[in-house]
Parts: C-alpha cells; structure tokens; sequence
C-alpha cells in the first residue's frame, strides 16, 4: 500500500508577479507536502488530510491578522483551522480551546439539536488554511542566520501543528511545538 501524502492547495500572491515567482522556484525544490505529512505523523495524525498554503506579503498578512486576531501588525504566520475542536490528543493545556470551552456561546450550541458534521473516513479531513507572509520569513531567516528554506518549513509546520489542535500561547504548547518543529526539520536533514 503506498503512503497518500496530505493534499495542499497552494497559492502565491505577494502582489509582484516577480516575486512570486521567485517563491514558487523556491517552493518547488522543497519537499512542502513531506513537511506536512511528517508534521502529522510526529503529533500522531495519520488519516488523509488537506489544507491550503497561501504565502502572501506583509500587506495582506497584517490585514489579515488585524481582522482576526485585533493585532494591526504583519506577522510570520496565520493558521485559521476549520475543526470544531482540536485533533491532536495532547494535555488540555497544550491545546487551543473551543469556542464553548472559552464559554462563548456559539450559534452551534444555540442550536444544539443540529449533529456535528463528521468526516467520512475515506474522504480527506479539511485541516483549514495556513498563511505565511515571505518578507517576514526573509527578515526572521536573515536575523536567525539561517536559511529561507529552513525558515519556511519551520513555519508550515507551526502552522500545520496550529490547524490540528496545539496553541502556544503558554510555555507548555510552545515547547511542544518548537519540540515537534524542529524535529521534523531535523528529519528532512534540514540544518539551522
């Protein structure tokens, strides 16, 4: 039986049809999809699943990230995840938290007569989005003497670990992550 790697859809838009493609050379010497599947498989995640790569510019992610998460600043990644509730079995506090579990009252729970929608197991698991900004990813590379590429693939896979349920707003996810990103990267023979 052959492995199935994670379907991505990718997209490039910095808004410099140049620079894009300049990125997506970049992306097409790096083994994205292996970064992803071996994302999943050190946090324990084995069934098919897919997700979708935008890598954008500083513009477009600040944009967004004030629109989401009140912060009107570009960041280096934005992982917006279509799950209900995490899929990495991790400690709670590890784990982002639902939006009943924040005690916020969701339509969903208004309506709780209405059954949650369940992915067959033969169909991919949408994990949701993941958005990476490259000027950033330039900027934090040049700052922490390493590569771009390295740079990249460390942010997918945070962005991946994001979607599928871990949250470093504390020390004990953060450490989890940062121990499963580099991990991965230590895997692919990527080098700080």
């Amino acid at each position: 039986m052959q492995e199935e790697h994670p379907q991505i859809e990718l997209y490039i838009n910095t808004g410099n049809d140049e620079q894009n493609a300049v990125i997506a050379q970049v992306l097409d010497t790096l083994e994205v999809e292996l970064v992803v599947k071996n994302t999943l498989q050190a946090a324990g995640i084995v069934q098919p699943v897919m997700l979708t790569l935008l890598i954008t510019d500083d513009d477009t992610i600040r944009d967004m990230n004030n629109n989401y998460r009140q912060q009107d600043k570009p960041t280096d990644v934005l992982s917006f995840p279509l799950l209900d509730k995490p899929l990495v079995q991790a400690p709670a506090d590890q784990l982002w938290m639902t939006q009943a579990e924040k005690g916020v009252e969701t339509q969903a729970a208004k309506q709780a007569s209405t059954p949650v929608f369940v992915t067959p197991p033969e169909l991919l698991t949408n994990l949701g989005d993941v958005v990476i900004s490259w000027p950033t990813v330039l900027r934090q590379a040049a700052a922490a003497d390493h590569s771009s590429t390295y740079e990249l693939l460390y942010l997918i896979a945070h962005g991946v670990l994001h979607l599928i349920g871990y949250d470093d707003h504390n020390e004990a996810g953060y450490s989890v992550m940062v121990r499963i990103q580099l991990s991965v990267l230590e895997t692919m023979g990527q080098k700080a």
